[in-house]
């Protein structure tokens, strides 16, 4: 039963994909470009998920990560620099910084910890905004190149889109491999219960620091993605706003889920452009909508279908339900 259940989610996780592959070619540039940012944007949101969803440490900043690395990836490209070496080097410096940030996780919790983020995403927006000599100020950078792969250029909207998507299975991969080892059970043990992970002889320390430069790292790296996919940056995409839709598309789709920041981004980037049919209204419809699912289901959309697949659990052996949908059991 248990092979067949795995046989089942890897036929799903094929379907999706040759989704993703082919719905590119039934849009129009505009629809590719929304795609490419979902893309992005979800591997920022994997990020802030193992963060927030995996170690309960709660973060802000998440759109300060995602400016570091696309003004790391700007200034590198502009300057003649490879894009891959500019990626390396976005996700090496959200690492270090979100490790720097991590300390204050070792004295504050919960909305002390929210505020301490908060503080930092203002200080990288009034840098990333006053420091003009660096990032162009109000101004911006403008004209970042796209990188090529191999020889392949990524100039057109639907190879960028390729490029976006590779990345982001390659993020998932990872995080899949990570939460299954060690890191990620100690991940989980620290959100569920510190003190309880300090007698089993877990590093609080070191896992609440790490969970911060990793969870900071991705956000570097979408970072590097989003500066050649828009081709121009300012300080206004990187505000507490864009820290809050970060936040949104984790807790939306389901907070501690695997999947649950790709389900969060699709409604965050794609859901307002669908409303556009209420015209002036669809921003209000789009609020409207989250609110409810907020009041109705607080654990977001996979923690419904948690709830449905519970519902079938006489038709499933035993813990079948949560971990079926991506979200590891407590230790």
């Amino acid at each position: 039963m248990r092979g067949g259940r795995r046989l089942l989610g890897g036929a799903a996780a094929l379907a999706a994909l040759a989704f993703l592959i082919a719905l590119p070619h039934a849009l129009k540039p505009y629809g590719i470009y929304l795609l490419s940012r979902w893309a992005v944007l979800a591997i920022a949101a994997v990020g802030l998920n193992l963060t927030l969803g995996y170690a309960g440490q709660v973060s802000l900043a998440q759109a300060a990560f995602v400016g570091i690395g696309a003004y790391a990836t700007a200034l590198m490209t502009t300057h003649g620099w490879p894009f891959w070496s500019a990626l390396v080097a976005a996700g090496a410096l959200a690492f270090a910084v979100g490790w720097a940030l991590g300390y204050p996780a070792l004295r504050v919790q919960h909305h002390y910890l929210a505020f301490v983020t908060l503080a930092f995403t203002t200080l990288a927006f009034l840098v990333f905004r006053n420091e003009s000599w660096l990032t162009g100020g109000v101004y911006g950078i403008n004209r970042i190149p796209r990188p090529s792969l191999l020889g392949w250029p990524t100039n057109a909207p639907i190879a960028y889109y390729y490029l976006c998507l590779a990345a982001l299975l390659a993020v998932l991969a990872g995080t899949w491999w990570m939460i299954r080892s060690p890191w990620g059970r100690a991940f989980v043990a620290l959100r569920e219960n510190a003190r309880r992970a300090i007698s089993l002889g877990v590093d609080t320390r070191a896992y609440t620091l790490l969970s911060f430069a990793i969870g900071a790292a991705l956000g570097g790296v979408a970072g590097a993605f989003y500066a050649p996919l828009v081709q121009f940056i300012d300080p206004a995409s990187f505000t507490l706003q864009q820290s809050l839709e970060l936040l949104l598309m984790v807790v939306v789709g389901g907070s501690g889920y695997f999947f649950g920041p790709l389900v969060g981004a699709v409604v965050a980037v794609l859901l307002p452009e669908w409303l556009r049919i209420a015209d002036s209204y669809y921003l209000m419809s789009y609020a409207g909508l989250v609110m409810l699912l907020m009041v109705f289901c607080p654990t977001g959309i996979l923690g419904l279908a948690e709830r449905g697949w519970r519902a079938l659990a006489h038709l499933l052996p035993a813990g079948g339900g949560a971990h079926a949908l991506g979200r590891e059991p407590q230790p």
